[in-house]
């Protein structure tokens, strides 16, 4: 397959502002500016910055300068393995997917099972309220030494390790950067859900 690479037309994008419009405004895997066609398409992206498979994601990465007429797919998602894929939400309209014949590599388009079935979606939108918080070296140190003495710990358990920042985001941000788990499908994330250490 062939890859899709940055231009110099890419990084004119960059140039533009962020759309604003959609909730919650942090990303963390978004590779440029974030401008989302709808608020589906930022559904999508929330999931893309919690799935451990992706390793990065632009918005509309056929548009060109930031020309919405030529259509473009929602994303183009980069895996850890390599693997590219242009990812379009679930309510892209078929009379709006002119622009596949001229997409480069493989395109997929979500259904709304995919996105709204479950609570990983909620789950989610929660964590990236806090997505533009950092946690103190201070805090992620006790929180990782905590969870090594025993092995796992319940989110209410957690909160009396973070000392230097706000507790709930200082957790979020560790979840968001990659440093402890929880499981995102099983149920709303509460005090008693399970946080576990992420090894390297």
């Amino acid at each position: 397959m062939r890859t899709y690479e940055r231009s110099a037309a890419d990084a004119a994008r960059e140039k533009l502002p962020a759309n604003t419009s959609f909730h919650p405004l942090a990303t963390i895997k978004c590779d440029g500016p974030a401008l989302f066609r709808t608020q589906a398409a930022r559904d999508v992206a929330c999931l893309l910055d919690v799935d451990q498979n992706v390793s990065s994601w632009q918005c509309q990465p056929l548009n060109r300068g930031g020309n919405a007429e030529q259509g473009t797919p929602d994303f183009l998602v980069m895996y850890a393995d390599g693997h590219q894929r242009f990812l379009d939400a679930p309510d892209r309209k078929a009379s709006d997917m002119t622009f596949r014949e001229r997409l480069p590599g493989e395109y997929r388009q979500l259904s709304r099972a995919e996105v709204y079935d479950g609570y990983r979606l909620q789950n989610t939108r929660d964590l990236l309220q806090y997505g533009r918080w950092r946690t103190s070296l201070g805090d992620r140190v006790r929180l990782l030494a905590a969870l090594d003495e025993n092995g796992s710990l319940t989110l209410a358990e957690c909160l009396g390790a973070i000392q230097e920042t706000k507790p709930v985001a200082g957790i979020a941000s560790l979840i968001l950067s990659g440093f402890i788990e929880v499981d995102l499908d099983e149920a709303l994330l509460g005090p008693e859900t399970t946080v576990r250490r992420i090894r390297p």
